[in-house]
């Protein structure tokens, strides 16, 4: 029984050890499901993203600089989370008042916080919201417009340019259906917005304080999509309509943004049933799993339990190539050995697309589930003596 004791922890790890130094292990086998054929679509550009990963999924013409309306909105949102806090309390601006096109009909002087001025400027697509926002961030809508295109710029953006908050047009703001689906990835980061662009309704305070206003959010993809979490509509003559959705799967998130397409509803629809149809949310590991025992050196247990903490997924197109995975750790540990500390990690690759080029997909680090703690040292012939005479 000693003997056991002492070789079953080594005889477990073994396998483990020849993966992190030999070669990878297989991790995952999967169904394939035929994709769809590429849709044809109305607008003049488009494209339709993976969020996760930010691959193109589909494009037309998706690097034409074109005019985009009120999904503008979406930037005016991003800069205004990023800069300020949802509580903050907005005075409206005279300018504000009786901004052209769709509104709230704010009034001078009233008091809202900046959460209020963004259900409004994302569901009704209120154009005075958007000033009020500007002003009560930046001072100005000029000094906004310039903070807007500071953060395209954060984001390498190359063919978009603001004038202003709303989308009102102007020749000189424009942007792509690429660089707005980049702009729509980053704003979704903010939990705050994806919360205000997948309601449907909801109220804020009337300047009068004896009513509320309602807000009726204009996408209809909300109500016609299953799985549609947002995002932003647009429309004026020039710019013709323009659309950017979000719909949200068995794991897989899809942004598709659509310039002038005079059928956007079902151009979205199109889009996303492609996209899902492409890709998939893969199970790469589960919480303990990789569990084996790990010899410690010098501790009062003569192993440690090791294996993965969390859960871990990712997005892959459902044509992907085997998963692969690599356990890198040491051989043994020396005491002590911290719980729940990282002691060595898995990769995992695979060949994304099923062209030959593996690449590494992610990380999770192993860790020791209990601590263990250092062998107290043996004492010598003179230490003993000393502590039977009481020192």
């Amino acid at each position: 029984m000693f003997i056991w004791k002492k070789v079953l922890p080594f005889l477990l790890i073994v396998p483990l050890l020849l993966a992190s130094f030999l070669s990878p292990a297989s991790a995952t086998e999967k169904e394939h499901t035929n994709p769809l054929p590429s849709p044809s679509v109305s607008a003049q550009s488009a494209i339709l993203i993976e969020a996760e990963s930010g691959d193109a999924v589909y494009g037309k013409d998706c690097d034409l600089p074109l005019p985009m309306a009120s999904t503008t909105k979406i930037m005016t949102a991003l800069v205004a989370l990023e800069k300020g806090a949802p509580d903050q309390k907005i005075t409206v601006d005279p300018s504000a008042v009786g901004v052209e096109g769709s509104s709230v009909y704010l009034s001078e002087g009233e008091v809202l916080t900046l959460e209020q001025l963004l259900y409004a400027l994302l569901l009704e697509s209120a154009n005075d919201a958007a000033v009020a926002i500007a002003v009560g961030i930046s001072g100005s809508v000029e000094a906004f417009a310039a903070e807007m295109n500071l953060m395209a710029q954060s984001l390498g953006l190359k063919n978009t340019h603001f004038q202003n908050p709303h989308g009102l047009d102007d020749e000189e703001h424009y942007t792509t259906a690429r660089e707005l689906a980049t702009i729509t990835r980053r704003a979704m980061e903010h939990s705050l917005f994806c919360d205000i662009v997948s309601t449907r309704k909801a109220t804020i305070p009337h300047a009068d304080n004896s009513n509320v206003r309602l807000l009726v959010n204009h996408n209809k993809l909300l109500r016609s999509y299953e799985g549609c979490i947002g995002v932003k509509t647009g429309f004026t003559k020039r710019s013709g309509r323009c659309l950017v959705s979000a719909a949200k799967r068995d794991g897989v998130t899809l942004i598709a943004v659509t310039l002038n397409a005079p059928s956007d509803w079902s151009d979205h629809a199109a889009l996303l049933d492609y996209g899902f149809s492409k890709y998939e949310s893969v199970l790469l590991c589960d919480a303990e799993e990789y569990l084996f025992p790990l010899p410690v050196v010098g501790g009062v247990e003569e192993y440690v339990m090791v294996g993965t903490a969390e859960p871990l997924r990712i997005t892959l197109p459902r044509e992907h190539g085997a998963i692969l995975s690599t356990v890198e750790i040491d051989r043994f540990l020396y005491a002590p050995v911290l719980g729940r500390g990282t002691v060595g990690r898995v990769i995992f690759r695979c060949d994304r697309n099923g062209d030959g080029n593996v690449e590494v997909l992610a990380e999770v680090p192993l860790t020791a589930y209990y601590t263990v703690e250092r062998q107290p040292a043996k004492k010598n012939l003179w230490q003993w003596l000393l502590s039977l005479l009481g020192f």
